[in-house]
């Protein structure tokens, strides 16, 4: 099935107010920029967004948090953008704070029809006996926070200890960005840009990849396949100047020696 289409207006088709989106990327590496950028013009808001950030206040997700058109975000990293932490601590914006395996696990178990899984990890803190801040009034008071979670005690190796119940993340859309990918939506991701690509696709109930570069069928060899075609719906090819357009989140260097005149 060929599930290439023409535009990113086209790829994003179907997308509402109130929907939930799985988004992959990590700070700034392997995000769907294009898809995003066609989300923002088509005026779309009221979303709740899965992600591990939100990218900057001027690209990636940080655009249409910005205009407010994001309700709600489930991440696990506040990171460089200023404008999320504001909305956050001034009651514009709901943020369900996430240990970052565990949204990753949540994401990988919508995909493979998981409702839940126990995990160690939040166990005896807050993400499980809940009270974590998810919503702020304007004035700083927390007037929503998250609830206490189900847990139960296991044996493993001899020593009992008690985990957390987690519920999947499945998602109305998931918006990803490949390196390459077929047109029946078998993708590969470009080093770290694996990161949270794969995750968010399998949580998604329509899939939308955009990638760099596009092969028929076939010619990506079977091996080299991050991400089966099963769980794309939709691919959008990118130009060369879309592809080639990325962003450092912090750019750091190494000084250079300092080179003696013996030398």
């Amino acid at each position: 099935m060929d599930k290439v289409v023409s535009s990113a207006h086209e790829a994003i088709s179907g997308i509402a107010d109130g929907h939930r989106l799985a988004v992959g990327g990590f700070g700034l590496c392997g995000i769907p920029s294009v898809l995003i950028d066609a989300l923002h013009d088509a005026g779309v808001t009221d979303l709740e967004v899965i992600s591990n950030n939100c990218g900057v206040d001027d690209w990636g997700l940080g655009i249409l948090l910005k205009d407010k058109r994001i309700r709600r975000i489930i991440a696990s990293y506040v990171g460089e953008n200023k404008e999320f932490e504001r909305q956050y601590l001034h009651g514009e914006l709901e943020v369900e704070l996430t240990p970052q395996g565990t949204l990753a696990e949540k994401l990988r178990a919508a995909g493979a029809g998981i409702p839940a899984f126990y995990t160690i990890t939040g166990s005896g803190t807050q993400v499980a006996q809940g009270g974590m801040p998810w919503r702020y009034d304007d004035q700083g008071a927390v007037i929503k926070a998250s609830p206490p979670k189900d847990t139960r005690e296991f044996t493993v190796n001899g020593q009992t200890r008690t985990y957390v119940l987690e519920e999947s993340l499945p998602a109305d859309f998931a918006l990803v960005r490949a390196w390459k990918g077929d047109r029946h939506g078998n993708l590969v991701f470009n080093q770290s840009a694996r990161n949270f690509n794969p995750l968010a696709a399998m949580a998604g109930r329509v899939t939308i990849a955009e990638v760099e570069e596009l092969y028929e069928p076939g010619e990506l060899a079977p091996d080299e396949v991050h991400l089966p075609g099963i769980y794309v719906q939709r691919v959008l090819p990118l130009t060369p100047e879309q592809a080639a357009t990325k962003r450092i989140e912090r750019r750091t260097v190494t000084p250079r020696p300092t080179t003696s005149p013996e030398a």
